[in-house]
């Protein structure tokens, strides 16, 4: 599978990829069909549900979105799918009345304190080249530290057997971009391939853009800021999974702490890979 044939080309949403057919360090390659990356699902047409559920399989929503997100933009078109479980494991401290749609911004709703150990943690993490001088290394690093119940969560979601699995966001870059380059890490996908999937989303910005304006829930946290500094820079995620083996020994040590362990770990990596390689 190309990176062409990855996109999953819906009417109600701009940033659906399959995970499957990513190579691994071992010479395989992630399975299709299993597990799905997306931003916000809210404008899914009966068609779209129509070719998730019906076509794809799909079995399990991870919704990382925050309460406030999920309670502004109502209930889904998926939550009314009978066969669809949905999991929510935002990856924010809740508490407040505002958005993420990105990491790029500090966000008015967090705590000082949250807020300074994500600006600090930034600076401590980045190595001086210009794609990782933003806040995002930062933020993502606070997603683990301030959400380890729900990125552990999200991953066995991911990792359950039965049907497709699709993880998401609003839009489908950062919150979604750490969990699942967590996941693949654990099924040895190239970290190449990893950093290629992340900065995929540029690919479909303008229209990410366009379509969570077109709603007050994010309009005007988008507006603060210009569009090209939404776009994903590969040294970011780089710089990050760089940063999990400095201090964890990798990804899959990260995990282990937070009580994702051998066999979820094992798990997951078996539901990601194509057996036949």
């Amino acid at each position: 599978m190309d990176d062409e044939t990855r996109w999953l080309r819906l009417d109600g949403a701009a940033n659906v990829r399959d995970l499957g057919g990513l190579p691994t360090e071992g010479g395989g390659q992630t399975a299709r069909g299993r597990v799905l990356r997306s931003d916000n699902l809210q404008g899914l047409t009966p068609e779209d549900v129509r070719r998730l559920v019906g076509d794809y399989g799909l079995r399990t929503v991870v919704d990382l979105r925050t309460v406030v997100e999920v309670d502004k933009e109502g209930p889904g078109p998926l939550t009314r799918a009978p066969t669809v479980t949905h999991l929510h494991c935002s990856l924010f401290p809740e508490g407040g009345r505002m958005t993420d749609v990105e990491a790029d911004a500090l966000l008015p709703w967090q705590t000082d304190d949250v807020r300074a150990a994500d600006v600090a943690e930034n600076r401590a993490v980045s190595d001086g080249s210009p794609d990782a001088d933003n806040p995002s290394i930062g933020y993502y690093l606070g997603y683990l530290r301030d959400r380890p119940d729900s990125v552990v969560a999200a991953l066995r979601a991911i990792a359950a057997p039965g049907g497709a699995a699709i993880v998401h966001c609003a839009a489908g870059k950062d919150r979604t971009g750490v969990v699942v380059a967590l996941a693949l890490s654990v099924a040895g996908v190239r970290r190449d391939a990893i950093v290629a999937d992340y900065v995929a989303t540029g690919d479909a910005l303008g229209e990410i853009l366009d379509r969570l304006r077109a709603t007050e829930t994010y309009r005007e946290d988008l507006d603060e800021r210009s569009p090209d500094s939404h776009r994903p820079r590969a040294r970011t995620m780089e710089r990050f999974l760089e940063v999990l083996d400095e201090r964890y020994g990798g990804p899959a040590g990260w995990l282990t702490g937070a009580g994702f362990g051998p066999d979820d770990q094992a798990a997951l990596s078996a539901r990601l890979l194509d057996p036949a390689g």
